[in-house]
């Protein structure tokens, strides 16, 4: 019989899961359930992405309708800040298909001020994953950093969840780059604490915006 893998997008708990009976659980009398079998896991991540996108058009024209201006977060001043041994970090990715070049973005929140970094890479084992593989370049990046300047804890806000879920084991790394990425968190995990945090993408979250436009520039694309 062939290996099925289920994406639920609306359930208990969102993911891929490798048998229905995990899925199930998740979905079972769930009010709304969405959920696909695919044959691949690379069908079932794309869906998700995919669907989570739609959603999240969806709700910001919700919100344009209500009247609730997007502007409004940009001016929240509540956003987390580092501390003195813990580093909180903003992460995202970005993809040229004429360049074939996926490149990131990094927003550094330190008390006093923000460090923006960002670069772009070609290797063949990520350009498939496109913006992906610029985000998770940038989770990367800020571990290092984050483990350069003394840090003992980072938390990456993110916004594909496989940044998370592939570290964690959650979902399955079957490509080499998702392999070697959660190699490298499994590796720095023995050095410092490492933590996720999801926000939507292109909401308003106003050091994930940074974030986005800090990738498209490392392209030349902004």
């Amino acid at each position: 019989m062939a290996k099925k893998y289920y994406a639920v997008v609306k359930g208990r708990t969102p993911g891929i899961y490798f048998t229905w009976e995990d899925c199930r659980k998740q979905i079972h009398e769930y009010p709304g359930a969405e959920f696909k079998g695919f044959s691949t896991i690379e069908e079932a991540e794309q869906f998700i992405e995919t669907r989570t996108a739609s959603d999240t058009v969806s709700g910001n024209r919700d919100k344009m309708d209500k009247g609730v201006e997007l502007t409004e977060r940009e001016n929240d001043d509540s956003y987390p800040v580092s501390t003195d041994t813990h580093l909180i970090a903003y992460v995202d990715g970005s993809y040229d298909h004429s360049q074939l070049r996926y490149a990131y973005g990094c927003v550094l929140v330190l008390p006093e001020e923000v460090i923006t970094l960002n670069g772009s890479g070609a290797d063949e084992d990520y350009v498939s994953m496109r913006n992906v593989a610029g985000e998770i370049l940038g989770s990367e990046k800020a571990v290092l950093w984050a483990l350069e300047h003394g840090y003992r804890e980072i938390t990456i806000y993110y916004d594909y969840e496989g940044i998370e879920k592939w570290a964690d084991g959650v979902w399955k790394a079957n490509k080499p780059g998702t392999q070697r990425y959660k190699a490298f968190i499994a590796e720095k995990r023995n050095q410092i604490t490492i933590t996720f945090k999801k926000v939507a993408a292109h909401t308003g979250v106003k050091y994930n915006e940074m974030a986005d436009m800090l990738a498209k520039k490392a392209l030349g694309i902004s």
